[in-house]
Parts: C-alpha cells; sequence; structure tokens
C-alpha cells in the first residue's frame, strides 16, 4: 500500500493541524511507500513573496520532521524538486474537461463570493491529481472537505486510461478521524481565519499566555460542571493521560474550583507533550546540513518514482514513442 500526502506551507501548524490531520497521516508511514511532500507549488496560488515562501518550506519540512516523520520509513521532499509531476500535469491538463473543473468547490466557493481566481487555482486540482497519480498512490488520507478532490483524480484517471490504456492507479481517499475537536482560544473550532490558534512550536511561554487568556463562561467557581461540554476540558482530554483526565473530571464535578487552575494543569500537559518535538525541531534546525540530506534524499527517490509514471503517460499517449518511428 502507498501512501501519499502533501501540505502547503501557507501558515505554521496548530494544535488543530496536527490533532485532525498531521498526527493521523504520519501514523500511516512505514507501508511498502509513503510520499510527503511539502506543495509549494500549490502555495504559489496564495504566496506571492519569495523570501516568505522559501522560509515557510524550509520551517514545513522542520515542523514535520520534528513531530515524527522518519525518513528511513517515509519519503519527504519538497514538491517543486519533482519536475516531472509539472510535466504530468499537462498531460492530464489536456484531456481535462472544464465543466469538471468549475464544480470544484475551491474555485467555485471564490467566484461565487466574487473574489478573484486564477488560472493557478482554477486548475490547482489538476495538479493535485498529477500529485496523486504520479507515484502510483494507493491511499491519500484527507478530510471530509477534502473528499472531491480525489473523486477528481480518480475522474482524470479513469478518462485517460479509458483513451489510453491502464496507465495510472486509482486511488482512494483514507478519511482522516475529525472525532477529536479542537477548540480554540474562544471556544470555536481552531483555524487561522478566526486568529484563535495556538502554533505548535511558538515558544512554550508564548503559548502558556495564550492558554490562560482562553475565553471561559461566567458559572461561579462553586458550581458542579459537567465536563465533555466544556472547551477547556475537551483541550486538555488531548494532551492528559488517562488518570489526570479522570482526576480533571471529577474536579469538574465536584464543582469548587476556577478555570485558572484547568489552564495551567492545560498548558503543563501541552507543554510536555510538545516537548520531544521541540527537542528535535532545535537539533535539526542546528544542523541544516542533515535537512538538506533527507529533502535531497526524498527528492531522488520521489524523481525515479514520477519519472517511471511519467513516462508510462508519455509512451501511452503518443508524445515520445515517434522517436521509434524514425528507424
Amino acid at each position: 500500500m502507498r501512501v501519499l500526502s502533501g501540505i502547503q506551507p501557507t501558515g505554521r501548524p496548530h494544535w488543530g493541524n496536527y490533532f485532525g490531520a498531521i498526527r493521523q497521516y504520519i501514523d500511516l508511514q512505514g507501508n511498502e511507500q509513503s510520499f510527503y511532500f511539502i506543495a509549494n507549488l500549490h502555495a504559489l496560488t496564495t504566496v506571492r513573496d519569495r523570501e516568505k515562501l522559501e522560509q515557510a518550506t524550509i520551517d514545513m519540512a522542520l515542523d514535520i520532521l520534528a513531530l515524527g516523520l522518519d525518513p528511513d520509513q517515509a519519503t519527504l521532499f519538497v514538491q517543486s524538486d519533482v519536475p516531472e509531476i509539472s510535466e504530468l500535469c499537462w498531460i492530464l491538463m489536456t484531456g481535462t474537461g472544464m465543466g469538471l473543473l468549475e464544480r470544484c468547490v475551491s474555485y467555485k466557493d471564490k467566484k461565487d463570493r466574487g473574489l478573484k481566481a486564477d488560472a493557478g487555482l482554477f486548475t490547482y486540482p489538476v495538479l493535485q491529481a498529477a500529485d496523486i497519480l504520479g507515484y502510483d498512490s494507493d491511499i491519500v488520507p484527507v478530510g471530509q472537505d477534502q473528499v472531491q478532490h480525489i473523486e477528481v483524480t480518480r475522474d482524470i484517471a479513469q478518462s485517460f486510461n479509458h483513451q489510453f490504456g491502464e496507465v495510472f492507479v486509482l486511488p482512494k481517499p483514507k478519511v482522516l478521524d475529525a472525532s477529536a475537536k479542537v477548540p480554540g482560544t474562544d471556544g470555536e473550532k481552531m483555524s487561522k481565519s478566526y486568529g484563535n490558534i495556538i502554533e505548535l512550536f511558538e515558544p512554550p511561554k508564548q503559548a502558556r499566555k495564550k492558554i490562560m487568556r482562553i475565553v471561559t463562561d461566567s458559572r461561579p467557581m462553586e458550581d458542579p460542571k459537567e465536563p465533555e461540554g466544556d472547551h477547556l476540558y475537551q483541550l486538555f482530554s488531548l494532551f492528559a493521560e488517562p488518570e489526570a483526565l479522570e482526576e480533571m473530571a471529577a474536579l469538574y464535578r465536584k464543582g469548587g474550583f476556577g478555570y485558572g487552575h484547568v489552564k495551567k494543569a492545560l498548558a503543563d500537559a501541552a507543554e510536555a507533550y510538545y516537548a520531544e518535538a521541540h527537542e528535535r525541531r532545535a537539533e535539526l534546525v542546528a544542523n541544516p546540513h542533515r535537512l538538506k540530506e533527507i529533502l535531497g534524499d526524498g527528492a531522488q527517490v520521489a524523481r525515479k518514482k514520477a519519472r517511471e509514471v511519467l513516462t508510462r503517460a508519455q509512451e501511452a499517449s503518443g508524445i515520445s514513442g515517434w522517436h521509434a518511428r524514425l528507424k
């Protein structure tokens, strides 16, 4: 089983990103072959600053490695280091219907809101299809709102296969578990667009300040409280050991405590939970040659596989076979 996942370097990951996606697809590493890439070509549709994109690409690679991606079990690389994918994208583009792309959510939503949409956003699903098909991916871990992207990829692949033979593997989505709600500092879903995030790798003191400012209700301290409906408790449950979680639930039901107590416990638990990741990231930052080596090796592995798939597509469609006819 071959797993593929990409992540855009358009912002530093936060708690919601980690529990909602990153942790789950890192858990899938170690299959027959797993490919994970930093999607900097996709990021060009939103990031139009060279220095910002370059640094964001490096930061995302550092973050993913620090969070547990093992280069001995999975291939990590930068999307633009595999030019075969861009060439495959053009081949796929020539047979992709306009109507299919017009129905894609990211483009349709932006157009419906009267916002400017460029060709990059419109053709984004085709590059995404090339990313997936270019490595013979069997499984692509996605959120429920991204399942359409896999369906579009399958449509594009099936159309090509129908015309030119069985060239592409048809991928299947693995819908990530979204049951663990990650509230933000305002109690709503943690999201960059809401400005309520706590980043994974911001300094512990800064993260602690954000935690201590988390919005709570105004119920008296002495009142018993049901833990399951409280967003502070929900956050604490992401990090706490079972015994500590049981103790906190009992405290909620007993009453007679302040939310400051819960916030301090949450800050302590989160800091301990991410401590090893912070250490690993610091080690990688101190050894940039190691990061360069990991990404360079990953690009070589990815290019070898992408070249194999691209060659199949070229030969099947007739854009490389003409040489033989001149003999």
